[in-house]
């Protein structure tokens, strides 16, 4: 039987197309090879996963000016623009990560985004109202699964062991204390890091079972500063709320001796911690140095420093100012820091030293590869 010489090059393309389609996971480069990259934590890496939850309006940002510097529409993440994340995965030559809960996200390739606003380590933190890390830890779980089935074991676990497993955690189970919890009564301060601290590894315990071995962590940010809590405590006429700091100092100081432990524990695992503290303080202090012309005052929210929340008008008071030129400011509300920010911050823990990010930046945990981490 003759082809014709259309016929002929329509199987040459049509079989082309079907390698391609069939090798897409295969046929990158040997630094990205079944890479992926998956992020668990609070507001501060949220990509929209508490849209899709029962919760309330104060644990969440989908609806304007949130999103206007880079989205021009409000995704549900708590900045003008991007997160941290969104840029690693620049960075990484990865998608935008997509929220976990977002109903049209249906393939986990490249990865996936469980973090949610208000999150903590702690299931009592913000109970009902944001997504802990345990819960974080059983969606992992039922990805990990999605993803076995359709690669097989062999490529599922090569993928889980060469990709990176990023959190920011802690900030809201240091915060509830001071939002009227009586926790600290129960426990002494190094008692109740270390509960929060227990929490956590125990999640990156799991994940080892299931492949992985490159972890990341950004420091809890000086939470006595941010403007709203700059205004919790009475007669402090916007100055920050010591006692709030000193927790997130010590969870900052005792995570790398527990991610040290972890390693001399559980062979083949990697960690780096990002003194993302440090990088924020800096601002705050001296902001002009790195471009901002406002370091302690809110773009968006009201009161005194803008520091009450009510960026959006959506939080149970309508009424709310907001600034021209978001750039300007560190911080986009009353708890955030604005893309410009986190983009400062992503390129140093990109590239950086070990002044801002240890024992290794994620360009060099991105590129540690698979066979190595087994």
């Amino acid at each position: 039987m003759k082809i014709s010489n259309f016929h002929f090059l329509f199987l040459i393309f049509s079989a082309l197309f079907f390698i391609a389609q069939s090798s897409q996971i295969n046929d990158v480069p040997s630094s990205q090879k079944r890479l992926a990259f998956f992020i668990f934590g609070d507001s501060f890496f949220d990509p929209g996963n508490n849209n899709f939850i029962n919760t309330t309006q104060d644990f969440r940002a989908n609806f304007t000016p949130y999103g206007e510097t880079f989205f021009k529409y409000p995704t549900g993440r708590f900045s003008d623009g991007r997160l941290i994340p969104d840029f690693i995965a620049e960075y990484a030559n990865l998608p935008l990560i997509p929220a976990y809960l977002d109903p049209r996200n249906k393939l986990y390739i490249h990865g996936v985004n469980f973090a949610s606003g208000g999150g903590g380590a702690l299931v009592e933190t913000h109970r009902g109202f944001a997504i802990d890390i345990e819960t974080q830890l059983r969606y992992f779980k039922k990805v990990e699964r999605s993803v076995r089935k359709k690669l097989g074991d062999s490529r599922a676990y090569s993928l889980f062991s060469n990709s990176v497993y990023m959190f920011s955690i802690g900030g809201n189970d240091y915060i509830v204390p001071f939002e009227g919890s009586t926790v600290l009564e129960k426990y002494t301060e190094t008692e109740y890091v270390n509960m929060v601290l227990g929490n956590a590894t125990a999640v990156l315990e799991e994940i080892y079972k299931k492949g992985g071995r490159k972890f990341a962590f950004v420091a809890v940010p000086p939470l006595g500063c941010l403007p709203h809590t700059r205004l919790m405590k009475e007669g402090s006429h916007g100055s920050c709320y010591d006692e709030a700091s000193a927790l997130a100092r010590l969870h900052n100081k005792l995570l790398p001796a527990a991610l040290h432990k972890l390693a001399n524990k559980l062979q083949g695992f990697k960690y780096t911690f990002a003194d993302t503290y440090t990088l924020l303080q800096n601002r705050i202090d001296n902001p002009s140095k790195y471009g901002f012309k406002e370091g302690k005052k809110a773009c968006c929210g009201s009161g005194e420093l803008r520091g009450i929340y009510t960026c959006g008008g959506m939080r149970g008071q309508k009424e709310f100012e907001l600034c021209e030129n978001p750039n300007e400011y560190l911080f986009f509300d009353s708890y955030h820091p604005n893309q410009r920010a986190y983009e400062q911050f992503a390129k140093l823990m990109w590239s950086g030293d070990a002044q801002v990010i240890k024992p290794y930046n994620l360009k060099q945990l991105f590129q540690y590869g698979s066979s190595q981490a087994n």
